[in-house]
């Protein structure tokens, strides 16, 4: 198997994930080409990004990547013409009705951009419940092959936890 680790200290750590999380916040919402519409960068692709899913934080060298290149994504956005992949599916999503949470069955599509930009290859994916807002929901570092199976090292392939 042949993988680059990444090293970095706990100060780099920090540091890191709060420009990104500043820079996130800036984001506010961009034009892409291909969905023909707005995708916003909302709170749930924020907490994504540092959670694996509910009550589960991602490692810190799978956040670190992320928030290092997450200032790619509203420009591969723009950019896109074309779509690498699409899942749609039914999930239970977290609604909020009469001052409680509950969870309900949806239908979701995840829309899945791979762009080369500044040297960095990376996976961009939206997510959209039903017909409502599409919005950001991850960016996913190309991390590498296992050479003798060739699959993905790192990311499941599975875009709700991606």
């Amino acid at each position: 198997m042949n993988l680059i680790m990444i090293e970095f200290t706990g100060q780099q750590f920090k540091e890191v994930k709060e420009k990104g999380e500043i820079l996130y916040k800036s984001f506010g919402e961009v034009s892409c080409p291909y969905l023909k519409g707005k995708v916003s960068f909302s709170a749930q692709g924020l907490e994504h990004l540092k959670f694996k899913r509910r009550e589960r934080a991602r490692p810190e060298r799978d956040q670190y990547m992320r928030f290092k290149l997450l200032y790619l994504a509203p420009e591969i956005l723009k950019l896109s013409h074309t779509l690498q992949g699409i899942l749609e599916t039914k999930k239970f999503e977290r609604v909020r009705t009469n001052s409680r949470t509950e969870a309900v069955l949806r239908a979701v599509t995840y829309y899945e951009f791979i762009a080369v930009m500044k040297r960095n290859r990376v996976r961009i994916i939206v997510k959209r419940i039903e017909s409502g807002q599409m919005y950001f929901w991850s960016i996913v570092p190309f991390w590498g092959m296992n050479e003798e199976t060739m699959a993905r090292i790192l990311h499941d392939g599975a875009p709700e936890e991606d």
